[in-house]
């Protein structure tokens, strides 16, 4: 029998094995909202309003100007699918690489209109991926909602929800927008299930695990961006830990520690292979696919020109701060306050509600916005890529207006009830009262900050999807306009938005009507009777002075007074006909055709740009240089009539003025290789050589194919004794067709 060790003097002896440490109380008081029963129905059944009222906004939308890329990728994935794998069309697009995307989205609305028997021709098959698009959205406005009551109740809830709902930049994209709103819905949702699911451990309830693999799978089987929330659900469920059990819990409780992580790594790896199920592309190849279309989108691989803060700039050049202004410009101001307000008052948050829902939330509004700026990400069209970091922001604002409401009842002083409340119905009425005077469009929305609509206008890009080409051929139709022509020709109409405007006017006017593609600029390239051109494709010079829409404006589709769309008239065509005749090199008859239109519409800048042009050729320099003057007046910033200007001056001898002309042209576009090159030939006039052969360097970066470059820096090279590397370009030009 064994002998047991005496107890020491002074000590008691052991019960039994030491216990593990329990979980400790987390160091802030929790707040436990004490409601009245009737806001759990009350939550509910303003989420019901909220969903029909956004089902028949997007009723009501156009179609954006990608979704000719996204109708294209949904057909294919849905050939896809029913041929069991072997239509491989899906897995490379080469035009907007769409393979890169996951399919929840489009494959979704494909089958259904699939099953439906509509095509990207009919009108209906549009309408079914707005529904859906419109219950996307909803969806992520209800785990706002969620997300908020489950730390302060049904009645914050409801609050939260709202804001989202009376944001119109969310809202207008909620309509419309396939790409970035589902994408958003992923992250709202596997939010609120992660909050669920901590809040809750180490116990684990099931259904919140499913919630949150189901969310990472929507976000990740849309965009290779969804893998951010495996770094969000280490973080968080980390610091959880922390505050639950102290550093020493990972040692003294490991079994916990186990848990977190094994329902973390099961929840990423259910909602991975979800995602797959509906990416053809990264079902190939999972890890070297999906990392392909991360390491795309870290960039968002698109080049093209935006209007930002008056300046015309390509995506690439924007400043770091691009996506903060849109952001501050196009957010309500009661968002605004509440986000500013939660900032400052985090400590306070934090005591109030516990620290992981104020972190979650202030971390997944804030954190993907300073990733973007770190990642020195190409952004373009406002901050539409960065819509998933919205209801974070929206969470924290209503953290900070519910914590405001709870001291105010702490006060006893039922005025600050009625100042409140009044603050607060005014600051929503504004988003509101836009919505509802714009209800097609409200994605276009500025705020008071930025001027509203009237102060955006030519300083930011209003509808740059092109949304309101709905409108226009909507009021071209109750007006009698479409229809054939009196000798029977079908209508031609144009625009810089033609998928827009093909899907719009749809089979109905099939053999009547015709429509094409033009660039706004160029847009008398081409016969057509009709143009509907948004304001996306104008200089914000231009649309400052406010001579846009010009005169052949039959109507324009506006917001708030500012247009977005012009309906053009082309008139008698005699800017047409002047293109025509100047391409047979008939330049007098040209001349007398655009001096025609200039009669009847003297605020027409092509009309004036061409007449600058026929008179160059007559060899009317003076006159030409007048042209492109007046033309400029028109439109400042024109590079069509810089480029006449300059060469008016330049063939009158004034070098100086050409060279100011020119700069002039660079510095409106950096890539522009026709100032380029007409710089350097003036500077090799000049004998200063070194300076004209890099410009000619910059007008082959900027254009490759530049015969006349080549031509004109083997020459210089000539004279500067090169003749080898002449030679070598010599030849490549003559390769140049």
């Amino acid at each position: 029998m064994t002998k047991r060790k005496p107890v020491p003097p002074g000590k008691k002896k052991p019960a039994g094995p030491v216990p593990v440490a329990k979980a400790r109380k987390i160091p802030s008081p929790v707040y436990s909202p004490v409601e009245k029963p009737f806001w759990k129905p009350l939550f509910w059944g303003v989420s019901a309003l909220l969903l029909v009222f956004t089902l028949i906004l997007a009723d009501g939308s156009g179609i954006n100007g990608d979704d000719e890329y996204q109708d294209d990728y949904s057909e294919k994935l849905v050939d896809y699918y029913l041929s069991g794998g072997q239509d491989t069309a899906a897995l490379n697009i080469p035009k907007g690489n769409m393979q890169l995307y996951g399919g929840f989205f489009e494959l979704l609305t494909g089958l259904t209109n699939r099953s439906l028997g509509y095509t990207p021709a009919d009108t209906q098959y549009h309408d079914v991926r707005h529904w859906y698009n419109a219950l996307f959205g909803w969806l992520a406005m209800l785990f706002v909602g969620l997300f908020v009551r489950e730390v302060a109740g049904w009645r914050y809830g409801l609050l939260a929800m709202a804001f989202i709902w009376l944001s119109p930049r969310f809202l207008g994209h909620s309509l419309m927008n396939p790409k970035d709103i589902p994408f958003a819905t992923g992250y709202a949702m596997a939010l609120f299930f992660m909050l669920r699911w901590l809040k809750h451990m180490p116990k684990i309830r099931w259904g919140d695990l499913i919630g949150l693999a189901g969310g990472i799978g929507i976000a990740l089987g849309l965009r290779a961006g969804g893998l951010l929330l495996f770094a969000y659900m280490g973080l968080f469920a980390g610091l959880d830990f922390l505050f639950k059990y102290g550093l020493k819990g990972l040692t003294s409780n490991m079994k916990q520690a186990g848990t977190y992580a094994w329902t973390a790594l099961g929840a990423a790896l259910a909602g991975f292979v979800l995602s797959l199920l509906v990416w053809p592309y990264a079902m190939k190849s999972p890890i070297a696919h999906t990392m392909e279309a991360l390491g795309a989108f870290s960039k968002f691989g698109t080049k093209i020109r935006v209007l930002f803060q008056g300046e015309n700039v390509m995506s690439d050049q924007t400043p770091w701060y691009y996506s903060i202004v849109w952001i501050f410009n196009t957010t309500p101001l009661y968002a605004l306050i509440g986000i500013a307000g939660g900032l400052l008052a985090f400590p306070w948050l934090w005591k109030r509600f516990g620290p992981m829902p104020v972190i979650m939330g202030a971390f997944a509004g804030i954190f993907p916005i300073f990733y973007i700026i770190a990642s020195d990400a190409i952004l373009y069209d406002g901050w539409r890529h960065l819509l998933f970091a919205y209801p974070g922001l929206v969470i924290l604002a209503a953290f900070f207006w519910t914590e405001l409401d709870i001291r105010r009842k702490a006060s006893g002083k039922p005025y600050l009830a009625y100042a409140l409340a009044a603050v607060l119905v005014l600051l929503m009425a504004e988003p509101l009262i836009f919505t509802a005077r714009n209800p097609g469009y409200p994605y276009v929305y500025f705020n008071p900050l930025a001027g509203g609509m009237k102060g955006a206008h030519g300083n930011f890009e209003e509808d740059y999807w092109g949304i309101s080409v709905r409108q226009a051929v909507e009021r071209m139709e109750k007006e009698g306009l479409l229809k054939a022509k009196p000798d029977g020709k079908p209508l031609v109409i144009a625009s810089s938005f033609s998928y827009n405007l093909d899907k719009h006017v749809g089979k109905e006017y099939d053999g009547k009507v015709i429509t094409t593609y033009v660039r706004y600029n160029q847009r008398y390239n081409k016969d057509w009777d009709y143009g509907i051109f948004p304001s996306r494709y104008v200089r914000g010079p231009q649309l400052r002075e406010g001579v846009w829409p010009p005169s052949q404006k039959i109507f324009s589709i506006d917001a708030n007074g500012v247009p977005l769309t012009a309906v053009l008239s082309a008139g008698d065509k005699d800017v047409f006909r002047g293109e025509q005749l100047s391409k047979e090199a008939n330049f007098t008859a040209a001349a007398e055709a655009y001096q025609l239109e200039i009669a009847k519409y003297p605020d027409n800048e092509l009309a004036w740009i061409g007449l600058s042009n026929a008179q160059i050729n007559l060899q009317q320099f003076p006159a030409a240089l007048e042209s492109a003057r007046k033309a400029l007046e028109i439109a400042p910033e024109n590079l069509s009539a810089l480029y006449m200007a300059g060469l008016a001056q330049l063939n009158s001898g004034d070098m100086a003025g050409a060279t100011e002309t020119f700069q002039e042209a660079i510095r409106v576009d950096d890539e522009y290789s026709v100032a380029y090159y007409y710089l350097a030939l003036i500077q090799s006039q000049n004998n200063d050589l070194n300076s004209a052969l890099n410009n000619l360097e910059k007008a082959l970066q900027a254009n490759p194919r530049f015969k006349q470059a080549y031509e004109l820096a083997a020459q210089i090279l000539d004279q500067t004794g090169n003749p080898q590397r002449a030679g070598e370009l010599r030849r490549q030009a003559a390769q140049i067709q």
